[in-house]
């Protein structure tokens, strides 16, 4: 009896299980849906603060207040290794640490699928940056979204904006200050080369794909954004010698360094 019993669970369990197997085997993925990008920002370990105090690989003290990033050119890998594109209109964010509203991006419409990928730039692409001007609207209009984040001299966007002190910067003779202040842009140049410090990010999930479908809730690629990583690797930026970068030689070893500030920590699906 007790053996029937068993028997009769355990051919129950079974059949559970191909049951469930067989309706995920059988589910139709169409529609489309959201996928969020959350930007996490920090410090090394730490949750990223104005005001606090961080010690970079190179050993000098700093204090921001000011972290601001675009990101654009966003591309999702689905399971299977297709890419969806997002509408390039669409795909243009400007990322403050003092607004965390701006921290959280929606690719909106995205067909139906489990992704396991997602790929975007550091900046602001070629194209975009010399079309006409009322093609750059939102976070991209230099009077408007942009303010603060266009060099009106050099005609193009600053990527990463990232202030603050440190008292191993030199002291600035009219103020008292010390303070630093990198300012990365440059595209390549439209009619004149110049650096190119756009960067490629790719973030993979390979615990668990991000599942868009109609109806549900939007998942969300939940990152961190680190800003001590764009003073390390591959060049330690020394606050001393180079407290600030604009558009010069430099700026390369900013860029370079804020190319890997973005890491996944987890993706969430409701």
């Amino acid at each position: 009896m007790n053996k029937f019993r068993l028997g009769f669970a355990a051919t129950l369990t079974l059949s559970a299980a191909v049951f469930f197997t067989s309706c995920h085997k059988d589910e139709v993925i169409d529609g489309f849906g959201d996928v969020v990008i959350e930007m996490d920002n920090i410090a090394g370990s730490s949750s990223l603060a104005f005001g606090s105090k961080y010690v970079t690989a190179n050993g000098d003290t700093v204090q921001f207040s000011t972290f601001n990033y675009y990101v654009s050119n966003f591309v999702l890998v689905n399971e299977n290794g297709t890419e969806y594109v997002i509408p390039r209109d669409s795909s243009y964010f400007l990322c403050k640490h003092d607004d965390p509203a701006s921290r959280e991006i929606t690719l909106r419409n995205v067909p139906a699928g489990n992704y396991k990928a997602v790929k975007f730039i550091i900046g602001v692409d070629s194209l975009k940056s010399v079309s006409p001007a009322g093609e750059r609207l939102g976070v991209l209009d230099p009077t408007g979204g942009a303010s603060g984040m266009y060099w009106s001299w050099n005609s193009g966007y600053i990527f990463v904006k990232v202030e603050g002190t440190s008292p191993q910067a030199p002291q600035d003779p009219n103020t008292g200050e010390r303070t630093i202040e990198y300012h990365t842009g440059l595209f390549g140049g439209k009619d004149s080369p110049t650096l190119n410090n756009i960067r490629k990010v790719e973030i993979n999930a390979d615990e668990e794909s991000a599942r868009v479908r109609k109806d549900h809730e939007a998942p969300v690629f939940h990152l961190y954004v680190d800003i001590l990583e764009m003073f390390t690797s591959p060049v330690n930026i020394n606050v001393a010698l180079n407290p600030a970068s604009h558009g010069g030689p430099y700026s390369a070893n900013v860029a370079n360094n804020y190319a890997d500030m973005f890491s996944l920590a987890h993706v969430h699906n409701h």
